[in-house]
Protein backbone atom coordinates (compact mmCIF):
# COMPACT_ATOMS: atom_id res chain seq x y z
CA UNK A 1 0.00 0.00 0.00
CA UNK A 2 2.54 2.42 1.05
CA UNK A 3 4.50 1.63 -2.45
CA UNK A 4 1.34 2.67 -4.36
CA UNK A 5 1.65 6.02 -2.53
CA UNK A 6 4.86 6.53 -3.04
CA UNK A 7 4.43 5.96 -6.64
CA UNK A 8 1.61 8.02 -7.23
CA UNK A 9 3.06 10.77 -5.08
CA UNK A 10 6.36 10.56 -7.44
CA UNK A 11 3.95 10.37 -10.85
CA UNK A 12 2.12 13.83 -8.97
CA UNK A 13 5.73 15.26 -8.90
CA UNK A 14 6.92 14.84 -12.20
CA UNK A 15 3.90 16.17 -13.81
CA UNK A 16 4.34 18.67 -11.90
CA UNK A 17 7.57 19.65 -12.38
CA UNK A 18 7.09 19.26 -16.38
CA UNK A 19 4.02 21.65 -16.20
CA UNK A 20 6.69 24.08 -14.58
CA UNK A 21 9.20 23.78 -17.48
CA UNK A 22 6.58 23.82 -19.92
CA UNK A 23 5.60 26.93 -18.09
CA UNK A 24 9.35 28.00 -18.35
CA UNK A 25 9.75 27.78 -21.92
CA UNK A 26 7.40 30.05 -22.78
CA UNK A 27 8.46 32.95 -24.99
CA UNK A 28 9.35 36.01 -23.48
CA UNK A 29 9.60 39.83 -25.13
CA UNK A 30 12.40 38.97 -27.57
CA UNK A 31 11.99 36.13 -28.65
CA UNK A 32 13.96 34.29 -25.86
CA UNK A 33 12.69 31.68 -23.31
CA UNK A 34 13.30 32.12 -19.84
CA UNK A 35 15.66 29.23 -20.16
CA UNK A 36 17.76 31.01 -22.48
CA UNK A 37 17.09 29.71 -25.69
CA UNK A 38 15.01 30.91 -28.69
CA UNK A 39 11.99 29.60 -30.11
CA UNK A 40 8.44 30.77 -30.83
CA UNK A 41 5.22 29.94 -30.09
CA UNK A 42 4.08 26.47 -29.35
CA UNK A 43 3.66 23.94 -32.87
CA UNK A 44 -0.33 23.43 -31.56
CA UNK A 45 -0.78 27.83 -31.29
CA UNK A 46 0.65 27.92 -34.97
CA UNK A 47 -1.34 25.29 -36.24
CA UNK A 48 -4.63 26.93 -34.25
CA UNK A 49 -4.00 30.13 -35.83
CA UNK A 50 -2.79 28.86 -39.43
CA UNK A 51 -6.67 26.90 -39.53
CA UNK A 52 -8.04 29.88 -38.31
CA UNK A 53 -6.69 32.18 -40.77
CA UNK A 54 -7.54 29.43 -43.93
CA UNK A 55 -10.88 29.40 -42.47
CA UNK A 56 -11.13 32.61 -42.93
CA UNK A 57 -13.08 33.51 -46.28
CA UNK A 58 -12.91 36.62 -48.28
CA UNK A 59 -16.39 38.13 -46.81
CA UNK A 60 -14.83 37.63 -43.20
CA UNK A 61 -11.67 39.90 -43.79
CA UNK A 62 -13.65 42.27 -45.89
CA UNK A 63 -16.27 42.60 -42.57
CA UNK A 64 -13.38 42.91 -40.08
CA UNK A 65 -11.93 45.64 -42.17
CA UNK A 66 -15.61 46.88 -42.50
CA UNK A 67 -18.02 46.21 -44.60
CA UNK A 68 -20.64 48.64 -43.97
CA UNK A 69 -21.02 53.19 -44.02
CA UNK A 70 -23.82 54.84 -42.67
CA UNK A 71 -25.34 57.97 -43.65
CA UNK A 72 -27.40 60.56 -42.09
CA UNK A 73 -31.34 61.35 -42.24
CA UNK A 74 -32.71 61.80 -45.83
CA UNK A 75 -28.95 62.15 -47.84
CA UNK A 76 -26.62 60.08 -49.48
CA UNK A 77 -23.31 62.08 -48.51
CA UNK A 78 -20.20 60.78 -47.41
CA UNK A 79 -18.76 61.52 -43.67
CA UNK A 80 -15.38 61.53 -42.45
CA UNK A 81 -15.67 58.49 -40.59
CA UNK A 82 -17.29 56.70 -43.77
CA UNK A 83 -14.35 58.02 -45.81
CA UNK A 84 -11.91 56.34 -43.31
CA UNK A 85 -13.72 53.21 -43.97
CA UNK A 86 -13.76 53.27 -47.66
CA UNK A 87 -9.48 54.06 -47.65
CA UNK A 88 -9.44 50.59 -45.79
CA UNK A 89 -12.11 49.02 -47.94
CA UNK A 90 -10.26 50.15 -51.29
CA UNK A 91 -6.88 48.81 -49.65
CA UNK A 92 -8.68 45.59 -49.03
CA UNK A 93 -10.09 45.76 -52.51
CA UNK A 94 -7.16 46.67 -54.20
CA UNK A 95 -5.16 43.87 -52.72
CA UNK A 96 -7.96 41.37 -53.87
CA UNK A 97 -8.50 42.12 -57.35
CA UNK A 98 -9.92 38.87 -58.16
CA UNK A 99 -13.12 39.64 -56.30
CA UNK A 100 -16.24 41.41 -57.43
CA UNK A 101 -18.47 42.89 -55.00
CA UNK A 102 -21.51 44.26 -54.73
CA UNK A 103 -22.75 47.70 -52.70
CA UNK A 104 -26.17 46.97 -51.40
CA UNK A 105 -27.89 50.29 -50.43
CA UNK A 106 -30.31 50.83 -47.57
CA UNK A 107 -32.42 52.97 -46.10
CA UNK A 108 -34.52 53.76 -42.71
CA UNK A 109 -38.10 52.78 -42.89
CA UNK A 110 -39.48 56.30 -43.51
CA UNK A 111 -40.67 57.45 -46.55
CA UNK A 112 -42.28 55.73 -49.80
CA UNK A 113 -40.98 53.10 -51.28
CA UNK A 114 -40.03 54.21 -54.39
CA UNK A 115 -38.57 57.52 -52.65
CA UNK A 116 -36.25 54.77 -50.11
CA UNK A 117 -35.20 52.90 -53.41
CA UNK A 118 -34.14 56.07 -55.07
CA UNK A 119 -31.97 57.22 -51.89
CA UNK A 120 -30.66 53.69 -51.45
CA UNK A 121 -29.06 53.37 -54.81
CA UNK A 122 -27.69 57.02 -54.83
CA UNK A 123 -25.96 56.17 -51.24
CA UNK A 124 -24.69 52.50 -52.91
CA UNK A 125 -24.00 55.22 -55.91
CA UNK A 126 -21.54 57.33 -53.40
CA UNK A 127 -19.97 54.40 -52.31
CA UNK A 128 -19.10 52.92 -55.85
CA UNK A 129 -18.00 56.63 -56.52
CA UNK A 130 -15.65 56.92 -53.75
CA UNK A 131 -14.27 53.42 -54.55
CA UNK A 132 -13.64 54.49 -58.10
CA UNK A 133 -11.65 57.47 -56.91
CA UNK A 134 -9.61 55.40 -55.09
CA UNK A 135 -8.47 52.93 -57.85
CA UNK A 136 -11.08 50.22 -57.88
CA UNK A 137 -11.90 49.25 -61.21
CA UNK A 138 -15.64 49.85 -61.86
CA UNK A 139 -16.67 46.39 -63.77
CA UNK A 140 -15.73 44.64 -60.60
CA UNK A 141 -18.36 47.10 -58.81
CA UNK A 142 -22.34 46.21 -58.78
CA UNK A 143 -24.90 48.85 -56.76
CA UNK A 144 -28.30 47.50 -56.49
CA UNK A 145 -30.79 49.03 -53.95
CA UNK A 146 -33.17 47.75 -51.22
CA UNK A 147 -34.80 50.87 -49.83
CA UNK A 148 -35.70 50.28 -46.76
CA UNK A 149 -37.12 46.38 -48.06
CA UNK A 150 -34.33 44.69 -45.39
CA UNK A 151 -33.87 46.49 -42.20
CA UNK A 152 -30.33 45.84 -40.23
CA UNK A 153 -32.53 46.52 -37.01
CA UNK A 154 -35.86 46.01 -36.70
CA UNK A 155 -37.86 48.62 -35.15
CA UNK A 156 -39.24 52.52 -35.18
CA UNK A 157 -36.77 54.46 -33.02
CA UNK A 158 -33.68 56.71 -33.40
CA UNK A 159 -31.25 53.87 -32.65
CA UNK A 160 -32.59 51.23 -35.60
CA UNK A 161 -32.75 54.17 -38.44
CA UNK A 162 -29.71 54.68 -37.79
CA UNK A 163 -28.33 51.31 -38.41
CA UNK A 164 -30.84 51.07 -41.53
CA UNK A 165 -29.22 54.29 -43.09
CA UNK A 166 -26.23 52.35 -44.54
CA UNK A 167 -24.86 51.01 -47.42
CA UNK A 168 -22.78 47.32 -47.53
CA UNK A 169 -19.89 46.09 -49.72
CA UNK A 170 -20.54 42.15 -50.13
CA UNK A 171 -18.36 39.95 -52.06
CA UNK A 172 -20.26 38.72 -55.26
Amino acid sequence: MKNKILIATAISSLLLLSACETASQKVVSGGTSASGSTSTSSSVDKKKSLFAAAKQTAADKLIAVGDRVLFDYDSAKLDSSAKILLDAQSRFLRANTDLNFIIEGHCDERGTREYNLALGEQRATAVRDYLVIQGIDPDRIKVISYGKEKPAVVGSNTMAWSKNRRAVTIID
